[in-house]
């Protein structure tokens, strides 16, 4: 069974974030506020020093990709309960090798596990089953580095196929990319924030039925993390994502906003590990008033990553 990629140039990558913010309602204003905020405070804070990015952040991305000659293990279990009524449990576990192969270029390559648990879901038929999902390539390259601009930045590109549906858990034929601008900033001493801007297109079959979807995710996320000791950070996540219909973000099918907390630990001088939580504390499906998004999306989401260098 083969499966594709369809790389997307950086320009129809950035275009549909720039359709993403004319798109948000005004319940979203505030959000897209904290975002201007944030690149303003980018220009009035001093450089970063001493605290590396690149792991210390669960659900997003910081804007650091490693030393050249470094390489990596890591394995991500992500755990997805709660939908709208019945029972909803999925978790994913990825295992992934790191490459930074030369400066400011980092090369992952990964394969990951699925586990569901899905009864009385409406919408969803009941499932209990653990299959391989799939695998996934992840290009990340830091334009600009903290250390000789206002703040970091990164393009990162993951593409990924699966033979098994993320949600639903049913057999499938899905392939997809998410495209992030990741930025980063140390605010204060031992204090760095972070805003990623994402676009994730997919596209889907379904072995049952032989019907070909398309569907589009934008986001916006921001993150702060506090180093309380060396070695030792804590802060939180709050991500907010529109889902649409098609690639071209042409029919809207669901909002959501979670916000939570995020630790991470060094372990030893080649360990590492970052827990992550987050709650759906707002969203609405198409066409409901709603105070969540329980069709689209998950009432609650937690990540645990474990890395070591070789």
């Amino acid at each position: 069974m083969w499966y594709g990629v369809f790389p997307v140039s950086g320009a129809v990558a950035i275009d549909p974030l720039m359709a993403f913010a004319m798109r948000m309602p005004i319940r979203a204003k505030t959000f897209r506020a904290a975002i201007a905020c944030f690149f303003a405070l980018f220009s009035a804070c001093g450089h970063a020093e001493g605290i590396d990015t690149e792991h210390i952040f669960g659900f997003m991305i910081g804007a650091d990709v490693g030393d050249v000659g470094e390489r990596e293990f890591q394995s991500q279990t992500t755990a997805r309960f709660a939908r709208n009524g019945g029972n909803y449990r999925a978790v994913g576990q990825e295992l992934e090798l790191e490459l930074v192969p030369f400066r400011n270029f980092r090369i992952e390559v990964g394969g990951d596990f699925a586990a569901h648990d899905i009864s009385g879901v409406p919408g969803l038929e009941d499932r209990r089953q653990l299959a391989l999902q799939g695998g996934a390539l992840d290009l990340r390259y830091k334009f600009l580095d903290r250390d000789g601009a206002p703040f970091g930045l990164t393009f990162a590109v993951e593409s990924h196929f699966s033979r098994v549906d993320e949600t639903s858990a049913a057999p499938v034929r899905n392939f997809g990319n998410e495209f992030t601008l990741a930025f980063d900033r140390e605010l204060l001493p031992n204090v760095v924030a972070a805003l990623n801007l994402t676009y994730q297109p997919e596209w889907t079959r379904v072995f049952a039925t032989g019907a070909a979807e398309q569907e589009s995710t934008v986001g916006a996320a921001l993150g702060l993390m506090a180093q309380i000791r060396p070695g030792i950070l804590f802060g939180g996540e709050a991500r907010y994502f529109r889902k649409y219909e098609g690639i071209g973000l042409e029919e809207f099918a669901g909002e959501a906003l979670f916000v939570g907390p995020t630790a991470y630990f060094k372990l030893s001088e080649k360990s590492r590990l970052t827990a992550s939580w987050g709650v759906q504390a707002w969203g609405r499906p198409a066409g409901s008033n709603a105070a969540l998004d329980l069709v689209n999306f998950e009432r609650h989401q937690a990540r645990l990553v474990f890395g070591v260098n070789f």
